[in-house]
């Protein structure tokens, strides 16, 4: 079990980054907000979780240790693997997915790409009483933290790559990118566009579609 990796970040791409460590990059799969408050060149401290198929390895990266377990959490449920409960993860935080798990809020729930009603109260049934009540470390609800920027045009490749790597179609991805633009228009006149908070509104609009 690799419990965390330490290092500089080599490089971050749409779902992925490579953390140097003692020589090793590691690629470590992680959602769109955690990429986003990584920086090339600078140290960072990621919990990870690795997860072991036939034919692979493949570490996931992690905000902190909270969202950790309840990845790990979210693929004791059947039907849940890792990519989809990194995908549950992007659209909501740890908080968020233990009270739509506790109030049974299927709505919340099925704002996830991948996920239907069934697929929801499977979830709800087989999790209620393992996910917990939420723990109250994070705000819940309203505008998403500020966790990463980009530059000028940069938000818009960021933000489509992270909705086709969910499950969205290029269409529907384009789609919630041109309701968003002037969103990030107007971050752009006071500093450069937040992703993470682009991303949780392009997310929104696709909901709502």
């Amino acid at each position: 079990m690799i419990a965390f990796v330490r290092g500089n970040v080599a490089s971050v791409g749409l779902d992925t980054a490579v953390v140097e460590v003692g020589g090793v990059g590691f690629e470590v799969r992680a959602t769109p907000g955690t990429l986003a408050d990584l920086r090339v060149g600078e140290p960072a401290t990621l919990p990870t979780s690795l997860v072991v198929r036939e034919d692979s390895l493949t570490l996931y990266g992690f905000a902190d240790d909270d969202e950790r377990t309840v990845f790990e959490l979210l693929q004791t449920a059947s039907g849940v693997g890792p990519r989809l409960a990194q995908a549950m993860l992007a659209v909501h935080r740890p908080d968020d997915l233990r009270r739509a798990v506790a109030t049974d809020d299927l709505v919340a729930l099925t704002k996830v790409p991948g996920i239907g009603k069934k697929g929801a109260q499977r979830i709800v049934l087989e999790l209620k009483d393992r996910l917990g009540a939420p723990t109250g470390g994070r705000p819940v609800g309203g505008a998403a933290p500020v966790v990463g920027v980009a530059a000028g045009a940069e938000w818009r490749e960021q933000v489509r790559g992270a909705l086709l790597g969910l499950g969205w179609s290029t269409r529907e991805a384009e789609s919630a990118l041109d309701t968003v633009a002037p969103v990030a228009e107007e971050q752009a006149k006071d500093a450069v566009p937040d992703v993470a908070a682009l991303l949780r509104a392009a997310l929104r609009t696709l909901s709502k579609a």
